[in-house]
C-alpha cells in the first residue's frame, strides 16, 4: 500500500506540472477560440532565454524579469502579426497559423541563443524526502506547489477581477461583449501575455527537470490528453485532467507495464483521451458546442 501511494502521489505531482502547460492552451482558447499549437515553443523560448541570460552573467532575478518582459513582447507581436490579420477566419486557418508560429519561435530561439543543451539549476533539491512515511521527490513537491499556486492566482484573477469578467464575456459571446464596450484586442493581448508568463514558469520547471533542449517544446504533447479529458475551456478541467493523466500514466507504467511491456507511460494517456472522446467529447468541464444550420 505504501508503494502504491508513493506511485500515486508521484503521478499527481507530475499531473500538476501537466496542468500548468495545459492552462496556457485554455487561456488562449477561451478568449479567441484559437488552439495555440505554439504553446510548446513558447515554453522552450522562455526556458532557453532565461538560462542563456544566466550564462551571460545576469543574476537569476534579473534574468527572470528580462525573460518575462520578452514573453509579454512576444505576446504583443503574436497578437499584431497573427491574430489581428486572421480575425473571423475559419478555426483551421488559425490553427495552421499557430503551427507555423511554433516553428518561427523555435527558429528565433535557435538564432538568438544557439542549439546547445543547457542544464538549469533553480536551487531546488531533488533529494527524496519522507512525508508521512512515504518517499517523495522534494523537487516534484516544490514544483507542484509552485504550479498549484500559479493556478490558484490565475483562477482568482479570471474569476473575480474586471479583466477576468471581461474575458468570460468574450468567451461566451464575442459580439455581445463588443456591443457593451469590451475591446477584444485588449483581451487578446492580456490573455497571450498571461499565457506567455505561464509558459515561462512551465519552461523553468520542466527545464530544471529535463534540461533545456529543443525537445522541451514537445511537452505540448503531454498537454493534449489533459485538454481532451478536462475540456478546452476550463481551468478547473485542466487541473483535474492533469491529475488524472499524471496518476494514470504512473500507475499504468508500474502495474500494467510488467504485463504488456514497459514504456506504456508515453502512450497510455492517449488511450484514456480516446476513451473520453468516445464517451464525452467535450471533456469533463468543457462546453458542448451547438451549431444551428
Amino acid at each position: 500500500m505504501e508503494f502504491f501511494l508513493e506511485v500515486l502521489i508521484g503521478g499527481l505531482l507530475a499531473g500538476v506540472m501537466y496542468s500548468l502547460v495545459a492552462i496556457g492552451f485554455v487561456l488562449i482558447y477561451k478568449a479567441s477560440g484559437v488552439f495555440n499549437f505554439a504553446q510548446g515553443a513558447m515554453v522552450l523560448f522562455a526556458a532557453l532565454t532565461y538560462v542563456s541570460l544566466i550564462d551571460q552573467g545576469l543574476s537569476p532575478w534579473l534574468s527572470l524579469l528580462v525573460t518575462a518582459v520578452l514573453m509579454v513582447l512576444l505576446a504583443l507581436a503574436v497578437e499584431a502579426a497573427v491574430l489581428r490579420p486572421l480575425v473571423n477566419r475559419p478555426p483551421i486557418v488559425l490553427f495552421m497559423a499557430t503551427l507555423g508560429l511554433a516553428y518561427v519561435i523555435e527558429g528565433a530561439a535557435q538564432a538568438l541563443w544557439g542549439t546547445q543543451v543547457h542544464g538549469l539549476e533553480l536551487g531546488i533539491s531533488d533529494a527524496p524526502m519522507f512525508l508521512g512515511g512515504l518517499l517523495i521527490s522534494s523537487f516534484d513537491l516544490v514544483a507542484a506547489g509552485i504550479a498549484g499556486l500559479l493556478v490558484i492566482v490565475l483562477s482568482l484573477f479570471f474569476s473575480y477581477t474586471q479583466t477576468g469578467l471581461a474575458l468570460r464575456a468574450v468567451a461566451d459571446d464575442p459580439l455581445a461583449a463588443q456591443s457593451v464596450g469590451i475591446r477584444i484586442r485588449r483581451i487578446w493581448v492580456i490573455v497571450w501575455s498571461a499565457a506567455g508568463l505561464v509558459a515561462l514558469v512551465a519552461g523553468l520547471l520542466w527545464g530544471a527537470r529535463l534540461g533545456v533542449q529543443f525537445s522541451l517544446s514537445l511537452i505540448v504533447l503531454k498537454a493534449l490528453p489533459v485538454l481532451i479529458i478536462g475540456g478546452f475551456t476550463s481551468i478547473t478541467g485542466a487541473i483535474v485532467g492533469g491529475l488524472l493523466i499524471g496518476a494514470g500514466e504512473k500507475l499504468a507504467e508500474v502495474y500494467l507495464g510488467q504485463l504488456i511491456g514497459n514504456g506504456i507511460e508515453n502512450w497510455f494517456p492517449y488511450v484514456i483521451a480516446l476513451l473520453f472522446l468516445l464517451v464525452r467529447p467535450a471533456g469533463l468541464f468543457g462546453q458542448r458546442t451547438i451549431e444551428r444550420v
